[in-house]
């Protein structure tokens, strides 16, 4: 587990390094772009590499196996999504909807002292995995016909894309843990 959260960090450093490297190769003189090509290739080696040892560690461990399989029978959840929420929250299946939305950071929180009313706002949780979710939410919503309808009737309802995404994060972590826990694989039924 730990060596998994440690490759999935890893991963994660190079591919910040690699955006870094493609926003400089957009501005810098054109003398230097085959010194920063030479390292995108040798980070692109790296990060293949590592996805590599990752594949090959989760497959190790039948537990591991058996939920990443669970986990990716969702349209929307690849690998990186499922090894994440495997390394960084291994709450995922025990806890009800309410607290693992909240461990995530998606629930939303009311704001609210004395007769003072704000907005419902999320806030705390785990910020790697809900960086990573957010984006595996981006493709689900193209990919997925159930996360595709709720993320359209939000927006119908008025609900800024953003806000919409983070519902449709928050079904998509107790859908998840739904699975997890029942040990059984997607079906558009039990969204």
């Amino acid at each position: 587990s730990r060596l998994i959260k440690d490759l999935l960090i890893r991963r994660t450093q190079l591919l910040e390094m690699q955006t870094m490297e493609k926003n400089r190769l957009q501005i810098l003189p054109k003398a230097l772009h085959r010194s920063i090509n030479s390292l995108l290739k040798s980070l692109k080696t790296q990060i293949d590499s590592i996805t590599k040892q990752i594949d090959e560690a989760v497959m190790q461990v039948k537990h591991w196996r058996t939920k990443t399989e669970i986990l990716t029978s969702v349209p929307g959840v690849g690998k990186v999504l499922a090894y994440t929420l495997l390394s960084e929250l291994p709450e995922l299946g025990r806890l009800n909807r309410k607290e693992i939305a909240a461990l995530v950071g998606v629930a939303p929180m009311n704001r609210e002292s004395g007769s003072y009313n704000g907005k419902r706002r999320i806030r705390g949780g785990r910020h790697r995995i809900r960086t990573v979710m957010f984006m595996a939410m981006l493709s689900s919503i193209q990919c997925n016909p159930v996360f595709k309808r709720f993320y359209e009737h939000l927006k119908a309802q008025g609900k800024l894309p953003k806000v919409a995404i983070i519902a449709c994060m928050r079904k998509l972590i107790v859908v998840l843990n739904t699975l997890l826990k029942n040990e059984e694989r997607w079906c558009e039924k039990t969204a």
